[in-house]
């Protein structure tokens, strides 16, 4: 299931942010990088998402 905010990866290989969830599993508004720190948002579909990044917490003392 994808959550607003999810990080995700597109087919095309552009990395891009849920914003908005329009109809779950079918699709969702999400800012797409175009370029380093610039973005750009289309409405995209369910099939255009390759992957979703899923953050793991780490305890600060054993990243240091």
């Amino acid at each position: 299931m994808i959550k607003q905010y999810d990080h995700i990866k597109l087919k095309s290989g552009k990395h891009a942010v849920i914003v908005e969830i329009w109809e779950q599993g079918v699709s969702y508004e999400a800012d797409i990088e175009v370029a380093p720190g610039e973005y750009e948002t289309k409405t995209i579909k369910h099939t255009d998402i390759e992957s979703v990044f899923v953050e793991v917490e780490t305890p600060l003392a054993k990243v240091m």
